[in-house]
């Protein structure tokens, strides 16, 4: 039987999935995606006067964080960028990686590992 090797989430880099879209609402990131997968489902699920797409509105730390996701920095690289923006608070890189996993745990971003292209 085949063992899964352990990652460690500080060396993955973090990729926008390709159905979100970002616009800006204030000085804060709202992340638009849509509502059902397939155009059929939109067609004959939606009710009327419902919107197509979901909008959830980032505050102040996770637009920091969102806007440094950008498919070539690590996690630990994201990390380090956000001391400053964070006041180098304490426990705050805990705070960046359970946000980052909670994004890609809702199909936010993607996982890149660091040995794929």
């Amino acid at each position: 039987m085949a063992t899964k090797e352990k990652i460690n989430l500080l060396d993955v880099v973090p990729f926008r999935s390709t159905h979100i879209t970002t616009e800006w609402e204030d000085d804060c990131i709202v992340i638009v995606f849509p509502r059902f997968k397939y155009e059929w489902m939109k067609r004959f699920m939606l009710p009327r006067g419902l919107s197509a797409d979901i909008k959830v509105r980032l505050e102040e730390h996770g637009t920091a964080v969102w806007q440094l996701i950008d498919g070539e920095r690590s996690v630990g690289e994201i990390i380090e960028k956000l001391a400053e923006h964070f006041e180098n608070e304490t426990n705050y890189e805990s705070r960046v990686t359970t946000y980052i996993a909670q994004l890609q745990k809702d199909g936010f971003i993607i996982y890149l590992l660091p040995d794929q292209p």
